[in-house]
């Protein structure tokens, strides 16, 4: 369970362009991450302002970080992600049934 220091650090790390970018483009990527390489190539970054967003989503984190030879390599940490998810809707439609998960707190019933 996240607390709320832990959303405040995650809401405040993604709420940048390129640092919301790369972290998109991570989720895509899988499991399997990116190297820094690629991510700054896909996204148009200089190396030096890339390392500085990941710094912050890691520090956040959600990002884990890893070498891999002379690489390394970055991957979303899907945990944190759902947990930040999980805490956002915690207490979506103050429990109604008609709340949905995956897809947000419903305004009106879904119709069948």
């Amino acid at each position: 369970m996240m607390s709320s220091d832990g959303a405040v650090s995650a809401l405040a790390a993604l709420a940048q362009g390129h640092r919301l970018a790369v972290y998109r483009l991570l989720v895509q990527a899988g499991p399997a991450g990116l190297p820094a390489g690629a991510i700054a190539e896909a996204l148009g970054l200089p190396n030096s302002s890339l390392s500085f967003h990941l710094g912050q989503l890691n520090q956040a984190g959600l990002v884990h970080q890893e070498r891999q030879g002379r690489s390394l390599v970055y991957s979303a940490d899907y945990g944190a992600m759902n947990a930040l998810v999980g805490y956002l809707m915690e207490n979506c439609c103050r429990g109604s049934e008609s709340c949905a998960p995956a897809g947000g707190c419903a305004s009106e019933p879904a119709s069948a």
